[in-house]
């Protein structure tokens, strides 16, 4: 009889598979539920501020009057009607394209995915700003590709610091696919790309043959509702751009986008449709019905007046409550700001005293694929109410102090 060695189904996966980690902001989803903790851990929309009864009408319209088509298959790459409107979104920071450049997606989340699934092979580098969404820092390992930070200031990244990783990589014989980047209130720091410094990003990338991938979740919601001019508009060959209807309206609908040059947008709906088939209909003509019969400007400053309210009492409650040396970003959108308290504070030190005192946040190193970020951590005030966030900043005071 021939005997074999028993392997478990975890020795057998590829090796792509050890990529594919827990998400930090999901670890402390569960602990974050626990009665009296408050939470500056997720990065959620305040959904009440939407008229829920306005939307369960469209919602009830669309199933109406296009009910088989709604939840029958559909295009690969979306609706023509949606796809029209997302232009007309997107002409509020200055992007004209045509409809058939826009790939829609589960999420912009799934855009990202796409995108790298397509470019990206094992060992190639990503450059990315650091710290960065950590959903991107999953997607970059799975797909086992190596990520290089660049570090921020108050005005973004610098253009003069990411011509040299670039330049360090070539030298070292690594191969670049792209520059990811949030220029607009970015997750986690809540920092923006200066206008001065957008120029220069995008004529780096281009002279260094390097692609650049726009995510942009958070750019409308500027608390002056003055939108930024996005990437894409410097350099619509090399920049790919990633949107979502996520933080502008609701997340569970699941629905974002990319838009890309037309040799590349025809690859991505053969991606998007070797996982996904097509995109939810039902979700886009729900999106459809809001966008094209519905004040979404006005529902976007709604949003936009109630995060500016919870951002400033953070920064109050940063103020009062932080020990002394403690530095934090002051976001002018967005969702986020970025807390760095003295070296030699570890805030997973921290955050195990916090969740004693009730308040849970997500650690800086969970935004840097390189070890940084031990004295970091990411605040996000979208979610909880102002007397809620004033208190939990005062609960994290006293972790911070007790370790």
């Amino acid at each position: 009889m021939t005997t074999t060695t028993a392997l478990s189904h975890v020795d057998r996966m590829a090796k792509r598979a050890a990529g594919f980690q827990p998400s930090p902001v999901r670890a402390v989803f569960d602990i974050s539920m626990q009665p009296g903790m408050i939470s500056l851990a997720g990065g959620n929309p305040y959904l009440p501020v939407l008229p829920m009864d306005r939307i369960a009408t469209m919602a009830g319209e669309v199933l109406a009057r296009r009910g088989l088509e709604a939840l029958q298959y559909g295009s690969g790459a979306g609706t023509e009607e949606l796809q029209a409107l997302i232009c007309q979104v997107m002409e509020l920071e200055g992007i004209k394209t045509a409809p058939e450049n826009v790939q829609i997606t589960a999420g912009s989340q799934m855009a990202l995915e796409l995108v790298t699934k397509l470019f990206c092979d094992p060992g190639d580098v990503v450059i990315a700003e650091g710290p960065t969404y950590v959903g991107a820092l999953g997607v970059f390992e799975g797909f086992q590709a190596e990520v290089a930070h660049v570090a921020m200031d108050n005005d973004g990244v610098d253009p003069d610091r990411l011509q040299e990783v670039i330049s360090g990589l070539k030298a070292a014989g690594k191969t670049i696919k792209f520059f990811y980047t949030i220029p607009n209130f970015n997750n986690p720091s809540g920092i923006s790309l200066s206008l001065e410094r957008r120029q220069r990003v995008v004529d780096i990338c281009r002279a260094e043959g390097v692609l650049i991938v726009e995510d942009n979740p958070y750019g409308l919601l500027a608390f002056d509702g003055e939108a930024k001019p996005a990437l894409h508009t410097l350099d619509p060959d090399n920049v790919f751009y990633l949107g979502s209807f996520s933080k502008i309206f609701a997340p569970g609908l699941r629905v974002g986008w990319v838009v890309a040059p037309q040799d590349v947008r025809g690859r991505l709906q053969i991606a998007s449709e070797a996982t996904t088939i097509c995109p939810s209909v039902l979700s886009q003509l729900v999106v459809e019905q809001y966008v094209s019969g519905f004040d979404w400007r006005g529902q976007i400053a709604a949003y936009s007046a109630v995060y500016a309210a919870r951002c400033q009492a953070t920064l109050d409650a940063l103020a009062s409550h932080m020990p002394e040396g403690t530095l934090w970003t002051t976001p002018s959108g967005g969702f986020f700001t970025w807390v760095t308290l003295p070296e030699g504070i570890d805030t997973e030190r921290v955050l195990a005293a916090a969740i004693e005192a009730g308040v849970v946040f997500v650690p800086g190193s969970a935004f840097h694929a390189d070890g940084g970020g031990t004295n970091q951590l990411r605040i996000a005030f979208s979610y909880a109410q102002e007397e809620q966030l004033t208190e939990g900043v005062k609960r994290l005071g006293e972790a911070i102090r007790s370790v």
